[in-house]
């Protein structure tokens, strides 16, 4: 629970200085401006360990120069934004004072249209005692109140009348009441945890049981061997899933921030500091690697292929037409090559086949969802797509053929002669034909009507419908092979 806002202010003529990164903002200036550069081409990064070599300032004013933040979706502290705008209702002046660099710095004040004054980063790094040497020279000792989240901000509060302290520790708040002598605290909830599994998408591991497919098609899953190494490979999947989804999901922080439900996202809401993906991310990268040298040399070339495809889609394949649903859908289907090569099983041409025009479909479904929901907020195009809102029809379209084209594939399949070595009664297998048709079809209406997650995924773990007929599916499966 956050502090009650108060009403009144005392001495609205002394100025209150307030700092930026994780106080007013439930983020981190120069890291978002880094990824929107390293967004534009990975080997900028390159270029920032140089700039760094030559001081922090000077990464920060080169960063700065290149990129141009949206200062207005930035993430704030909304209970300590609103008490601001009521002192500054009350007659109080208003200092933004940050070791952000000058130019992202003063257009987010421009944006928030409440501070009369700017000190940021230019020559020094204004941070800690640089910053409080500023305050002093400027604003004189016990001659401002200062609001501040982080350790560095002591330096700060020993020389100001006041300390205001935003988003921090218990530990920093007894710290800075013991310094300043009045104290006014604003604690944001944040939940990292529950906040960091929640970035890690850990019910989009679900999506890794496809490496299970092979094993089972080949009807080998009586053998313990095969069954540990299958595990292991979707386990090696899934921690490299994560690790492009925390990556995937700060990349693209501007584009979430203007979708109704992605917004919600840790990253983009500001309940996960962007330093807890890029320590978490190379780290589940290392560890599938290490469970990598447990599998054949196949399924690791084969997960790297997936780690550099995805790559590729998050840098840039996500905003080319069609190109990113393909891209997705050879995802999904990377997953059941992995798999036979986990097992060392020959891949089935009809299950690949088959694969490729069903995760197709589920692809062009997650898109008209996300577009759709562009059209019913009144906008025009989807964000950080390249799709627009006149493309619904015709990825409807689209997506329903590759949706019953799968279903053909599965009938060809049943009336072909490999089947008969693996069922006893493979006529059964003919009711996985109707399953299929009925939820494809039940998909699309409920994409149409506006009733479904943009994730199909996540759709049919939730949905009481799909379950039941994944349910009758393996039913049948049994049925056949007994």
């Amino acid at each position: 629970m956050s502090t009650p806002i108060p009403t009144t202010t005392q001495a609205p003529d002394l100025p209150l200085c307030v700092d930026l990164d994780g106080t007013l903002l439930l983020t981190d200036v120069l890291l978002e401006s880094a990824l929107l550069l390293i967004k534009r081409n990975p080997l900028w990064l390159c270029m920032m360990l140089f700039w760094l070599l030559r001081g922090k300032a000077h990464l920060k004013a080169q960063i700065a120069r290149r990129v141009r933040l949206d200062a207005a979706s930035l993430p704030r502290q909304s209970d300590f934004y609103a008490w601001l705008c009521a002192q500054k209702a009350a007659g109080r002046t208003l200092w933004l004072c940050t070791a952000s660099h000058h130019i992202p710095a003063q257009q987010i004040a421009d944006a928030c249209g409440i501070f009369d004054g700017v000190l940021a980063t230019q020559e020094k790094n204004l941070a800690g005692a640089n910053k409080a040497q500023a305050l002093l020279a400027r604003f004189g000792e016990r001659g401002f109140d200062y609001c501040g989240n982080a350790k560095v901000d002591l330096a700060i509060w020993r020389v100001a009348r006041q300390a205001i302290v935003v988003n921090a520790s218990p530990a920093l708040t007894r710290a800075a009441q013991a310094i300043a002598p009045a104290l006014q605290s604003f604690p944001y909830p944040r939940n990292r945890a529950t906040a960091l599994m929640r970035a890690l998408r850990l019910h989009q591991w679900v999506k890794n049981l496809l490496v299970l497919v092979p094993l089972l098609a080949a009807h080998k899953f009586h053998d313990s061997q095969l069954l540990l190494q299958a595990g292991l490979a979707f386990l090696a999947f899934s921690l490299c899933a994560s690790s492009v989804y925390l990556l995937n999901d700060m990349l693209d922080l501007n584009a979430d921030r203007q979708h109704p439900r992605k917004r919600k996202r840790p990253f983009a809401s500001g309940q996960l500091s962007l330093l807890w993906g890029f320590a978490t991310a190379p780290l589940l990268l290392l560890a599938s690697a290490l469970l990598c040298l447990l599998l054949p040399l196949q399924f690791a070339l084969i997960l790297a292929a997936y780690y550099v495809l995805t790559l590729a889609y998050s840098f840039h394949l996500k905003r080319l037409v069609m190109i990113d649903a393909i891209s997705l859908a050879g995802l999904y289907t990377i997953r059941i090559v992995a798999g036979a090569a986990a097992v060392d099983v020959p891949l089935s041409f009809w299950l690949l086949v088959f694969s490729v025009f069903l995760f197709l479909s589920l692809a062009l479904v997650k898109r008209y969802c996300e577009l759709d929901g562009m059209r019913r907020q009144g906008k025009l195009h989807a964000a950080g797509r390249g799709y627009v809102t006149d493309d619904l029809s015709i990825l409807h379209s689209m997506g329903m053929a590759a949706g019953y084209i799968c279903v053909l594939v599965l009938a060809l399949y049943i009336n072909s002669p490999a089947i008969a070595m693996l069922y006893k009664r493979p006529s059964l297998i003919w009711l996985l034909c109707v399953l299929l048709l009925y939820w494809i079809s039940r998909v699309w209406i409920l994409a149409h009507r506006g009733l479904l997650h943009d994730d199909p995924v996540v759709f049919a773990l939730k949905d009481r419908a799909s379950l039941a007929l994944a349910a009758s599916g393996a039913a049948i499966v049994l049925a056949a092979s007994w």
